[in-house]
C-alpha cells in the first residue's frame, strides 16, 4: 500500500503542469454538481492515498483529471482492486458510515471532494451514475469468473477503450501490476496475454502506456 503525508494535496490552480504524465483520462465530464455547489479542484499527486478502509465516509469524490484505484487488501497481504475510475466519474458511495476499502491515485489526478449530505435534487442525478458503476461491477466479476487470461485482458482493454470515448488509442496510466490485481493475475500473465493480442493483430504498443486497438470488434469477440 502506498501512502502519501497530507502535504501532498495541493490546489490545482498552484500546479499548472498538473497533465504531465497523465493526460485527461475518460470521456468528458458531466456537470452533475451545480457551479454554486462545486467545491475548489484538490491536487492529488501519484500514489497517494485518497481515504483508507476503516475511515469514516461521507463525501463523493467526482474526478477531473487522472485515474483511481480503489482496492483491499487480504489477509495474506495480497491487494485486490475492485475498480478503476477516470474522468467524469464518481466514487465514494457507502452503504454505511465507513469506507470498506482504500482509495488512491494511480497518476496525478485533480479531484472534487462534495460532502454530505447531498442536495436531493442532486442525488437524483447521481442516481444514474451509481448504478452505471453497479453494473460495471457485476460485469467485472463475470469476467474475473469466467474468463481466460487473455480474454479478461481484451475485456479490459474494451472497457477501458468505451470509457475513454471509443478512442483507437488506448492510454493505460495504471501498471500491469495494478492490471493483474484487478484482472486476478499475475504480471507475467498479463504481460503474456498482451504479447498474443498483439502477435494476433488486434493491438499495437505504441509506448509502454499507450495501446493502440487496431482490430476492436475482434477483441470485443474474444470477450464474449
Amino acid at each position: 500500500m502506498h501512502t502519501q503525508p497530507a502535504q501532498s494535496m495541493i490546489e490545482r490552480s498552484r500546479l499548472p503542469e498538473h497533465r504531465t504524465g497523465c493526460r485527461e483520462f475518460g470521456a468528458p465530464i458531466v456537470a452533475l454538481f451545480p457551479t454554486t455547489q462545486s467545491p475548489q479542484l484538490t491536487y492529488f499527486g501519484a500514489e497517494a492515498e485518497i481515504y483508507a478502509q476503516g475511515e469514516k465516509a461521507g463525501m463523493l469524490y467526482q474526478i477531473e483529471f487522472g485515474v483511481v484505484r480503489i482496492f483491499r487488501l487480504l489477509a495474506d497481504g495480497r491487494r485486490q482492486i475492485s475498480a478503476f475510475h477516470v474522468a467524469g466519474e464518481i466514487f465514494g458511495f457507502e452503504a454505511d458510515a465507513t469506507h470498506h476499502f482504500f482509495a488512491e491515485a494511480v497518476c496525478a489526478a485533480g479531484i472534487r471532494v462534495h460532502r454530505e449530505p447531498i442536495d436531493p435534487q442532486l442525488s437524483r442525478r447521481i442516481l444514474p451514475v451509481a448504478i452505471a458503476a453497479l453494473v460495471r461491477t457485476q460485469e467485472h466479476l463475470l469476467v474475473i469468473g469466467r474468463q481466460s487470461a487473455t480474454e479478461r485482458v481484451a475485456a479490459f482493454l474494451v472497457d477501458m477503450m468505451d470509457r475513454q470515448g471509443g478512442l483507437a488509442q488506448v492510454e493505460l496510466m495504471m501498471s500491469r501490476a495494478d492490471i493483474g490485481d484487478y484482472l486476478g493475475l499475475t504480471i507475467e500473465t498479463v504481460s503474456r496475454a498482451v504479447s498474443r493480442l498483439r502477435k494476433s493483430g488486434h493491438i499495437r504498443l505504441s509506448s509502454a502506456r499507450n495501446v493502440d486497438i487496431l482490430r476492436p470488434d475482434g477483441l470485443r469477440r474474444i470477450c464474449g
